[in-house]
């Protein structure tokens, strides 16, 4: 069982892809999707040798492109000594074992088989690791009889005398249940973790702002020069993987925690999504979404839908969300930026790499998360400067007046710091 889930240290392997034309779908989406289909594998570490598609009504159900089109391909294949063949969509587990014996020593793996690899090869933390177990387990599950032929059953344990034995496959299901219900067990403990830091952040009331977007859209490069924080940042799909939490301060004064999660992309597995919602629940959990979209990307609209799906599958599409176009120092024009801007209530574009838009990203942040502070006005004596000098540290001073023997300051503050400065309350502010 473990050497079906080993993904790391191994050669460079050869990949050829292969799509389907529905007639659902024009000949562009399929041609889009087979070229992040190979940024998919190269960021796995394959060398793509070439792609095929095949039109069809509906995919076939024993070999999904037919039996013709995949002897077409295998030939392809064993003549550019291809290690690994990979289907764009996911595979049934009888379409995969009849494309094994069509495509001989090849391995045949779908969509959501590489994105499960990528995910084994990035993760990093305990955490992040039991999550990608555990997709990759209930990926393997129904597809068992895929990996075994010695199914005879095992003689008892009492020799001749005894009975039949468990088979092969009926063992390994056993088995695989019994550590996906170990897994799922242990992600309870990690939640309720999660759980109390969350309480311990809502304690010092600060907001939590998420950073979500598609894969490769910038979330880690633009946390970094928010924060100066030195996250792992790549120009690959799924660069990072676990999630990061770092606190950013406002030139209002105001204390942020930006939490970076894991990428979306189109046809993400819906076991993976339910197998991380243990790390997506902080997504969940934000006072404010920050939507980050690659806006030099031929298809950021595309990929600003998908996005959208994957949080409304986890139930956060209705959060306050401020929508980020990132790499805007890329655009020889502004007119697609001023175009997307125009189209959401809250939107900046930014670029993460030259810093270009920050005041504006820093003001509207401010403002969406206002509510949070309350807004007073306070009257302190001048003899009191430590007062008056905290307040400027921790607060955003809207106005301030030095008349007689007392300051009349207008402030923001968060709601934990007014019993500090409560004896000095005038009145809220309006």
């Amino acid at each position: 069982m473990k050497a079906l889930l080993e993904t790391a240290d191994r050669k460079s392997e050869r990949a050829f892809l292969i799509g389907v034309e529905l007639k659902s779908h024009s000949a562009w989406d399929v041609r889009d999707s087979l070229d992040e289909l190979a940024e998919l594998a190269g960021t796995a570490g394959a060398q793509v040798v070439g792609d095929g598609t095949q039109k069809l009504e509906s995919p076939h159900p024993a070999t999904y492109i037919g039996a013709g089109k995949a002897e077409e391909f295998a030939r392809f294949c064993a003549a550019q000594e291809v290690d690994t063949v990979v289907f764009d969509d996911e595979l049934t587990g009888a379409q995969g074992r009849n494309l094994e014996k069509i495509f001989e020593n090849c391995k045949v793996m779908d969509r959501t088989a590489l994105i499960l690899e990528i995910f084994a090869q990035r993760a990093r933390t305990r955490e992040g690791k039991l999550q990608v177990e555990l997709a990759q387990l209930e990926y393997l599950f129904p597809r068992l009889t895929r990996y075994w032929t010695h199914l005879s059953r095992q003689r008892g344990s009492t020799g001749s005398i005894g009975g039949e034995g468990e088979s092969q496959l009926e063992s390994d299901r056993r088995k695989t249940q019994e550590r996906i219900d170990k897994i799922k067990t242990e992600l309870k403990t990690v939640r309720r973790q999660r759980a109390t830091q969350r309480a311990g952040r809502q304690r010092h009331q600060w907001p939590l702002a998420s950073i979500v977007g598609y894969t490769n859209a910038g979330k880690s490069t633009l946390l970094n020069a928010l924060t100066g924080s030195e996250v792992f940042a790549e120009d690959k799909l799924f660069a990072t993987l676990d999630p990061t939490t770092r606190r950013l301060r406002l030139p209002s004064n105001q204390n942020v925690l930006l939490s970076d999660t894991v990428g979306f992309i189109r046809k993400l597995p819906h076991g993976l999504v339910e197998a991380f919602k243990a790390t997506l629940e902080e997504v969940v959990e934000a006072d404010l979404l920050l939507h980050v979209v690659d806006l030099s990307h031929p298809h950021a609209e595309a990929q600003i839908r998908a996005v959208n799906q994957v949080l409304e599958e986890i139930g956060a599409l209705s959060k306050p969300t401020l929508m980020v176009f990132n790499k805007i120092d890329r655009m020889e024009s502004p007119e697609l930026a001023n175009r997307l801007c125009g189209a959401f209530p809250k939107a900046v574009a930014v670029s993460a790499r030259t810093h270009q838009g920050f005041d504006a990203f820093h003001a509207e942040v401010g403002a969406m998360l206002k509510p949070i502070r309350q807004f007073l006005d306070l009257s302190i004596p001048h003899a009191e400067a430590k007062v008056i000098a905290r307040l400027h540290a921790l607060a955003e001073v809207v106005e301030e007046k030095y008349t007689g023997k007392t300051a009349r300051l207008r402030v923001r503050i968060p709601p934990h710091m007014h019993h500090e400065f409560e004896r000095y309350v005038v009145a809220e502010a309006v």
